[in-house]
């Protein structure tokens, strides 16, 4: 039978100190699985790390900046270290460093959005699917975002760095599946984190989203965190190369 148990798993969550990447560390964690909680700030990961202890799950720190390659092989070569093969990777940490049109990015703001969003990905995914090809299996989860399936006059760049991560999921679905090695996306709505504050936190910009989508309301972390679960576990095994998104119908109605 499929389950969502997670008993024995090693599991990598970049970007996991807050928001939708706690949420879904937290939830791994609740399944059984050993989670390396990962961000750029050392006293936010260990904040994180305390709270699944507590809950009796187990979990470790190992800071990086997804950005630098270096961090990137430090946190693979402390979780192998640590916790022995990587079997699940969820790729969750970004950066939006600019807002308006693409006709007046810098090119700096383009490179470290597509760097830090699609590269360090690719980086990550290249050091851990050697674990997995050895254990004939695994999971990785890319965090994408629902801006990577239509145009927008503000977050171009952001928008296609996140469809050039459901390509990401594609190639390495195919490349890897032989290994019985799974890759999918997650593309969330507009979700309550502080990363999307400036989206949600106006009442005026709220309610115009809230009218076009379904549900009538904006995402919290934790809808998204039992997709990963999902796709990180037994329960998931016969899907790869998708994209998933969670929304609440606001690209089937918008």
């Amino acid at each position: 039978m499929k389950t969502l148990d997670l008993s024995g798993r090693t599991a990598i969550v970049t970007g996991s100190s807050r928001g939708i990447g706690r949420a879904i560390a937290e939830t791994l964690a609740g399944a059984g699985a050993r989670v390396v909680i990962s961000s750029r700030k050392a006293d936010a990961c260990e904040a994180v790390v305390a709270a699944i202890k507590q809950e009796g799950g187990t979990a470790i720190s190992v800071p990086c900046n997804v950005g630098h390659k270096d961090q990137l092989a430090f946190l693979v070569a402390e979780t192998r270290r640590q916790f022995g093969a990587i079997d699940i990777v969820i790729c969750n940490a970004a950066v939006n460093p600019y807002y308006g049109p693409l006709a007046e990015i810098p090119d700096e703001a383009y490179d470290r959005t597509m760097n830090s969003n699609v590269r360090s990905n690719l980086w990550l995914c290249q050091m851990a699917l050697p674990d997995m090809a050895a254990r004939r299996g695994g999971a990785i989860v890319i965090v994408s975002s629902i801006a990577g399936l239509k145009g927008t006059a503000t977050l171009g760049a952001y928008g296609i760095s996140k469809a050039a991560d459901f390509q990401l999921a594609r190639n390495l679905a195919v490349e890897w599946g032989k290994h019985n090695i799974r890759v999918n996306c997650i593309a969330p709505g507009l979700v309550r984190t502080d990363f999307a504050k400036a989206l949600w936190e106006n009442p005026e910009q709220l309610q115009d989203r809230l009218r076009t989508t379904p549900l009538g309301r904006i995402g919290e972390p934790a809808d998204i965190a039992g997709i990963a679960l999902l796709l990180a576990s037994p329960a998931g095994s016969f899907i790869t190369g998708q994209v998933i998104v969670a929304d609440g119908g606001a690209t089937i109605a918008g």
